[in-house]
């Protein structure tokens, strides 16, 4: 096998290299389209996105690798801040507490999907469907619709999740949450990589039933990454709604397909067994660049899930050509 022959078979072999080149390629086209796209204030505002959005996909690469997903993780990202902000300004509770009370709900919102889906035997696609009908028309009921003001927050609750850092005498700044980001991001690859619990996870969604047999109890874990997928997204919520200042009962509508998208396309499989932290950080890279990208260089912001569609089928069948060049199919 000679050199170049080596690289492909590596390439190949590597599901991360795929989105990885395409982000390089698409960076390097927006750039010459329009320079401003790798301007350090345009850097600077795709960095204050991506935490958000890239929390809840950490939290959705978890549960992908434990055999399932969810549905409602949009909802829970609009529905639990609108909670928060209900305690705190009708004088129920303080902002700290109403922050852990907030979670706390996110927690029992994925520990009954996790019931439903373990206990009862429904699918993870209609449970986190209802759930996500559920957890929306919940909060659209008790705001009677309306946005919840959080621009009153003087605690430490603002500048811990959200304040941005001005980096020298630029107009690029790191946020807050970007620290949370990376922080989540190396605490769920030690999880997955390196622990017990991270064999547990790849092996019931590798295959439940062997699972089983090696005395895993695979409940637990299912329940367990449903709660931890719920906090993450009810936590991304928390901090999207202090930094815009309003907690909107109809935030994060559609982020469901989009998150599971860009967990997919970062090389995460869909129907479990494996799942990649690094892809993940690439896919949710890759598709906000595309966001912004085709918005910098004048292309219709309406066209972004062409782009968006095409990518999935594309990654789709680079994953589907390693599978067979894995199992040594046709």
């Amino acid at each position: 096998m000679n050199v170049l022959q080596r690289i492909v078979h590596q390439y190949t072999k590597t599901r991360e290299l795929g989105p990885l080149t395409l982000l390089v390629i698409l960076s390097i086209v927006f750039y010459f389209s329009n320079p401003a796209f790798l301007s350090i204030m345009n850097i600077s505002n795709m960095l204050a996105f991506i935490p958000e959005i890239g929390i809840i996909a950490l939290g959705m690469t978890m549960l992908l690798t434990g055999g399932e997903f969810d549905l409602s993780v949009g909802s829970v990202f609009g529905s639990i801040p609108v909670l928060m902000f209900i305690f705190y300004n009708e004088g129920f509770m303080g902002i700290g507490v109403a922050f852990f009370v907030a979670l706390l709900l996110a927690a029992l919102v994925g520990f009954v999907n996790g019931l439903f889906v373990t206990k009862v035997g429904i699918s993870s696609f209609l449970v986190t469907i209802g759930m996500m009908l559920i957890v929306r028309g919940a909060a659209l009921y008790v705001s009677s619709g309306f946005p919840q003001s959080t621009w009153e927050v003087e605690t430490l609750l603002k500048p811990i999740l959200v304040d941005a850092i001005p980096i020298g005498q630029t107009d690029f700044s790191l946020y807050a949450s970007l620290f949370w980001f990376i922080g989540l991001i190396f605490l769920l690859w030690f999880i997955l990589n390196k622990t017990k619990y991270g064999n547990w996870v790849m092996a019931t969604g590798g295959n439940r039933l062997a699972a089983l047999a090696r005395g895993i109890n695979t409940d637990f874990v299912k329940i367990s990454l449903f709660m931890i997928t719920s906090v993450l997204a009810g936590f991304a919520g928390i901090i999207d709604s202090i930094r815009i200042s309003s907690a909107y009962p109809i935030s994060g509508t559609g982020y469901e397909l989009e998150v599971i998208a860009m967990v997919v396309v970062g090389g995460t499989s869909l129907f479990g067994g494996y799942g990649t932290i690094f892809g993940t950080i690439v896919g949710v890279t890759l598709l906000r660049s595309i966001r912004n990208g085709i918005v910098v260089i004048g292309v219709p912001g309406l066209a972004y899930n062409i782009f968006v569609g095409v990518i999935i089928l594309a990654m789709m069948t680079v994953h589907a050509l390693i599978e067979k060049r894995t199992t040594g199919g046709d």
